[in-house]
């Protein structure tokens, strides 16, 4: 039979390994470690210390010592320069200090923990008589070391792949982009925020889910889906990425959403399939952005054209040489032809100015404006331009000079007031202004039809023309985009109020200061 001594040294070993599958807790398990190991040798008390990552040494665990000398060791092991090779441990300096420090009353015996051939920390354990531990005691010792050092690698394992668990987490979680990880049977293995909200349902229902049941195509898509990618060989196939587009459908009567999907496949080095990631990109704007752009063609296209035409037929009927026209016609030509040319550079240099918005902003050279000369000014302009409307100003006096851009200012009241004239059939044509504490407010009304509820969140918005305008007026949708870029430019904002059937309302402020 084995003596008692062996029998508890074998119980606390396997004792010991079986911390090991179960304590997550590393600075537990070494305290365990450490207790068995000090009782196993009949000493009174012991440490273990241990190299960060970084190289650093600390104090993990300390079992029996004064706080003292607790301290004083820790400031010691701060000292210590990273060790690689287990002949470099520094041992004999920590036994002639620690032999100072209990003035010769303390015996010790240390080894260092090494994993992988890299020394991560020692041990130590202590008695306080004099005397040499055997040979017995140090191979006893390191049975503990063994396993304290097994379980620093381990922690330090699991310590590694749950920071790159999180952060994988992080980057599923804070993508834009939709994200599924599908198994080989294309069930969802998991999914990330941005897809539940994308598609509407909850991250934990769309895990029990499988990818045909979710990826539904409303119309074939553009592009090889995925099931027949499969049937065709993928991903063994040269194309390793599949993309395909279209709109899908989404659960509890939502409307269908257009998406891309990107597949990429995950192999084993022996080329199994192991996962497939898809990755979900919301392509509404991207749709919007091409409509936008087909109506900008359509409507440039159209405005251009209409002046062109009027001026190409005016100079053709002129220059015939079978007519010989009389001034009063010949003026009113030449009216015609200068007004369209007008017309014509206006749409151009509202075009440029549209660009250099987009790509620099805009450029601003303040100086005082004088809010009632300037809308004075643009009222007679455009009254010999109208019979059917009245263009009142109501301006008060002492209303504020306004630090500005007087013809950018000039550009955005002249808009407001020509729309007004454009879309009102008639009747009287407001310019108001009021004084807050700190801007001043001015605001065109009319007494047309209003702008419609639908149309007034998008008014203001680049090429945007209402359906009922399309039909009425000529127009390319930049002015009022262009006469909010040059309000906020001045630290101000635009909006309209509408009321269907009593005339409408823009408005712009501007700061005082």
């Amino acid at each position: 039979m084995l003596p008692d001594i062996r029998v508890r040294q074998r119980d606390y070993l396997l004792e010991i390994s079986r911390a090991l599958t179960e304590e997550l807790d590393l600075d537990k398990l070494l305290g365990r470690i450490l207790k068995y190991a000090i009782e196993m040798l009949a000493g009174q008390a012991g440490f273990i210390a241990l190299s960060n990552p970084q190289g650093k040494w600390y104090l993990a665990v300390a079992d029996g010592l004064p706080a003292a000398i607790q301290r004083y060791l820790d400031a010691w092991l701060a000292k210590i320069p990273p060790i690689q090779d287990p002949a470099n441990l520094q041992l004999p300096e920590l036994n002639r200090l620690l032999q100072q420090i209990s003035m010769g009353n303390l015996s010790a015996v240390g080894l260092p923990l090494i994993a992988q051939g890299e020394v991560i920390g020692f041990i130590y354990i202590f008695r306080n008589y004099s005397g040499v531990f055997s040979n017995n005691d140090r191979s006893l010792l390191s049975s503990f070391a063994n396993q304290a050092a097994i379980a620093v690698r381990n922690a330090r394992l699991y310590t590694q792949v749950n920071r790159e668990k999180q952060r994988t987490d992080a980057m599923l979680d804070s993508a834009a982009d939709g994200i599924l990880i599908l198994s080989p049977d294309r069930s969802i293995e998991r999914t990330n925020a941005a897809f539940a909200r994308m598609y509407g349902l909850s991250q934990a229902e769309l895990q029990t889910m499988k990818h045909g049941d979710v990826i539904r195509w409303v119309k074939p898509p553009n592009g090889i889906t995925l099931e027949k990618a499969e049937a065709g060989g993928w991903p063994l196939s040269p194309q390793a990425h599949l993309y395909v587009e279209g709109d899908i459908e989404r659960p509890n009567a939502q409307p269908s959403l257009p998406v891309g999907i990107t597949y990429a496949p995950l192999l084993s080095p022996e080329g199994i399939l192991i996962s497939t990631i898809a990755t979900v990109r919301d392509i509404t704007h991207f749709r919007q952005a091409d409509e936008l752009k087909s109506e900008f063609v359509s409507i440039i296209s159209h405005e251009l054209k209409t002046p062109v035409a009027l001026i190409k037929g005016y100079v053709s009927t002129l220059r015939r040489d079978d007519v010989e026209w009389d001034t009063t016609v010949m003026d009113n030509s030449l009216q015609v032809i200068e007004e369209e040319a007008d017309r014509l550079t206006g749409l151009i240099e509202n075009l440029l100015e549209a660009n250099r918005l987009q790509m620099n902003g805009i450029q601003l050279k303040k100086a005082d404006v004088n809010f009632a000369e300037l809308a004075n000014r643009l009222a007679e302009r455009f009254q010999v331009q109208t019979e059917a409307h009245q263009i009142v100003i109501n301006i008060p006096d002492g209303f504020p000079i306004v630090m500005a851009d007087e013809p950018r200012i000039e550009q955005v009241l002249s808009n407001l007031i020509s729309n007004a004239i454009k879309y009102a059939p008639g009747g009287e044509i407001r310019v108001n202004g009021r004084t807050l504490s700190d801007q001043v407010v001015i605001c065109v009304q009319d007494e047309g039809p209003g702008i419609a509820a639908g149309d007034l969140p998008h008014i203001f918005d680049r090429f945007y023309r209402a359906q009922e305008a399309t039909r009425k007026t000529k127009g390319a949708g930049l002015g009022l985009y262009l006469a909010r870029a040059i309000v906020e430019a001045h630290g101000g904002r635009m909006w309209a109020d509408a009321k269907v059937d009593q005339g409408a309302r823009v408005c712009f402020s501007l700061p005082r200061d």
